[in-house]
C-alpha cells in the first residue's frame, strides 16, 4: 500500500467561481429535474391512467400507490446497489451508467400494456434515478470549492421541483384529449423524460472523473492532470491567478477497495450520532413529501372535484415555491449555518402542515387555498430535504461518500417512500377529510422529530473543506486534525 502527499483538496477548495463549475452544476445537478419530472408525470397521470381507454387496466390507487411504492423502491435498491460501485469503480462511470438505465427504463414505461410491465419499469427507472443520487451527490460535493458547496447543493436538490413544474404542465398538455388521444397522451410524458435525459448525456460526457477519489485509488498522476487542467480553465474564466496553497497538504495511504464491514463500522462506531442525524432526515422529508406529492392530484379531484387536465396548474404553483425555497434561502446555509438553518425548516414546515391538516379537516379550504397552504408548507421543507442530501455528503469519510449517501437515501426513502404512498393513496383515496388530513400529520409528525434530531446531532460543516468535517479514513495520523467523531 503506497503513501502519497497531496494537496489536490485544497486546491480545488481555493478555485474561484467560474464556467467550468456551471458545466459541473448543470451535467449533474439535472438528475433532479429528471426525478421530479418523474414523481410528477406519476402523480399527474394517475387519474387518466384509471379511466376506460387509456391502454392500461389499472386504478388510480395502482398507480399513485403501488407503482409509486415500487419506484422508491427500485430507487432504495439502485442507490445501494451503484452506490457501492460509485466507491470502488469511481463517479464518472456509474453517473453515466446510472442515467443509461434510466433512460432505457422511462422509455419502456412509455410502451407499458399490461400493470405488470408498467410496474416494472417504473421500478427500474427509480433504480436507475437511485443509482444518480449516490454517484451524482459524491461528484458534485468532491468538485465544488467549500465556501460554495452548501449553497450550490441546495439548489442542485431543489431542481427537482423544476422538473416537477415541467411535468405538471407537461401533464396538462399530454392529458388534454383535443389534443391527444387517452391511450397516448400519458406515454409522450414518459417519452420526453427519455429524450432530456438524452441532452443530459451529452453535457455529463465532459464532467472529469472526481480528483479526490483518484488519488485515493492509486491513480494520483491522472488526478494531477485532471486538477491542472481544471486550474487552466478556471483562471482562462476568471483571469484571476490562483492562491499557493502547496503547504496544505495530506498523507494519503492509497487503497483499491473498502469493505462493507468497514464502512459499516464509520456508521455505526465511529459516527452513530451522524448517522442517527442522516436517517432522520430522510425519513421525516421522506414522509412529508409522500404525504402531498403522490397524492395531491387525487386530493384536489377527490375533495374539490378538479378536473384531471386542471390538476397540473395547480402543482405548477407548488413546484415553483418549492424551487424558490432552496433559490432564496439556500445561501443562508453557508452564512447563518447548517444546524440552525436545517432545523429551522424541518420544525417549520412541520408546523406549517400540522396548521393545514387542521384547516383542511375544517372544510374552510378550497382548491386554490389549499395549494397555496401546499406552496407554504414546501417552501420551506424544500430546503430541509435538499440539505438532508448535503448533511450525508459532507459529515462522513471520502471513501464511504457515495455508499454512505446511498445507505440513508435507501433507508430513509423506502421506510417513508414505500409505506407512504401505500398508506397515504389509502388515506385519500375516498375524499374523506378526517383521514386525508391524518396523512398531513403523518408527515408533519415526521418532519418535527427529525428537527430535534438536528438539534441535537447536527453539524456546523459551513465553510469547512471536507476533510476536516470528517477525515479520510486512509489518511494518515500526520494529516492533521478532523471533527471529533460523534
Amino acid at each position: 500500500m503506497k503513501t502519497i502527499s497531496t494537496d489536490i483538496p485544497a486546491r480545488l477548495d481555493r478555485l474561484p467561481w467560474s464556467r467550468w463549475h456551471w458545466m459541473v452544476v448543470i451535467g449533474l445537478g439535472s438528475v433532479w429535474i429528471l426525478d421530479g419530472l418523474e414523481v410528477t408525470v406519476v402523480g399527474s397521470v394517475a387519474s387518466r391512467l384509471s379511466e376506460p381507454g387509456s391502454g392500461l387496466n389499472i386504478t388510480a390507487a395502482q398507480v399513485s400507490g403501488l407503482a409509486a411504492a415500487m419506484y422508491v423502491a427500485g430507487a432504495g435498491c439502485g442507490a445501494l446497489f451503484f452506490g457501492w460501485l460509485t466507491d470502488r469503480f469511481g463517479r464518472k462511470k456509474l453517473f453515466l451508467i446510472t442515467l443509461a438505465v434510466y433512460l432505457i427504463a422511462t422509455a419502456l414505461t412509455a410502451v407499458s400494456f399490461s400493470v405488470w410491465w408498467f410496474i416494472l419499469f417504473r421500478f427500474l427507472t427509480g433504480f436507475g434515478i437511485g443509482g444518480e443520487y449516490a454517484a451524482i451527490n459524491s461528484a458534485i460535493d468532491e468538485l465544488i470549492p467549500r465556501k460554495y458547496r452548501g449553497r450550490i447543493d441546495i439548489v442542485i436538490n431543489g431542481t427537482f421541483w423544476l422538473g416537477a413544474v415541467g411535468g405538471s404542465l407537461l401533464s396538462v398538455v399530454a392529458l388534454n384529449t383535443n389534443l391527444f388521444p387517452a391511450n397516448i397522451g400519458w406515454r409522450l410524458t414518459f417519452a420526453l423524460g427519455a429524450v432530456f435525459g438524452l441532452v443530459i448525456l451529452v453535457v455529463r460526457r465532459h464532467v472529469p472523473e472526481s480528483p479526490r477519489w483518484m488519488f485515493i485509488h492509486e491513480r494520483e498522476d491522472a488526478a494531477e492532470r485532471t486538477v491542472v487542467d481544471i486550474e487552466k480553465q478556471v483562471r482562462a474564466d476568471t483571469g484571476r491567478e490562483l492562491e499557493d496553497v502547496s503547504d496544505q497538504r495530506i498523507e494519503i495511504h492509497q487503497r483499491r477497495t473498502i469493505s462493507f464491514r468497514e464502512i459499516a463500522a464509520v456508521m455505526v462506531r465511529h459516527y452513530p450520532r451522524r448517522s442517527v442525524l442522516g436517517l432522520a432526515l430522510f425519513i421525516g422529508q421522506a414522509f412529508l413529501y409522500n404525504a402531498i406529492t403522490f397524492n395531491y392530484a387525487l386530493i384536489l379531484s377527490k375533495s374539490f372535484h378538479v378536473a384531471d387536465d386542471r390538476v397540473g396548474y395547480y402543482f405548477a404553483v407548488i413546484c415553483f415555491g418549492n424551487f424558490l425555497g432552496p433559490l432564496l434561502l439556500g445561501r443562508l446555509f453557508d452564512t447563518i449555518g447548517r444546524k440552525p438553518m436545517i432545523a429551522g425548516c424541518y420544525l417549520g414546515s412541520a408546523v406549517l402542515l400540522f396548521g393545514t391538516a387542521w384547516l383542511f379537516q375544517a372544510g374552510v379550504l378550497s382548491a386554490v387555498t389549499l395549494t397555496a397552504c401546499w406552496t407554504a408548507v414546501l417552501f420551506v421543507a424544500s430546503c430541509g430535504a435538499s440539505a438532508a442530501y448535503l448533511t450525508v455528503s459532507e459529515i462522513f469519510p471520502m471513501e464511504t461518500r457515495a455508499m454512505a449517501i446511498a445507505f440513508f437515501y435507501a433507508i430513509g426513502t423506502v421506510a417513508g417512500g414505500v409505506a407512504g404512498p401505500l398508506v397515504f393513496s389509502k388515506l385519500a383515496a375516498e375524499g374523506d377529510p378526517g383521514k386525508t388530513a391524518l396523512a398531513f400529520a403523518i408527515g408533519a409528525t415526521a418532519m418535527f422529530a427529525a428537527g430535534l434530531v438536528e438539534l441535537a446531532y447536527g453539524v456546523r460543516a459551513e465553510g469547512r473543506s471536507l476533510e476536516d468535517i470528517a477525515k479520510p479514513l486512509s489518511a494518515t495520523a500526520a494529516s492533521g486534525s478532523s471533527t471529533k467523531a460523534s
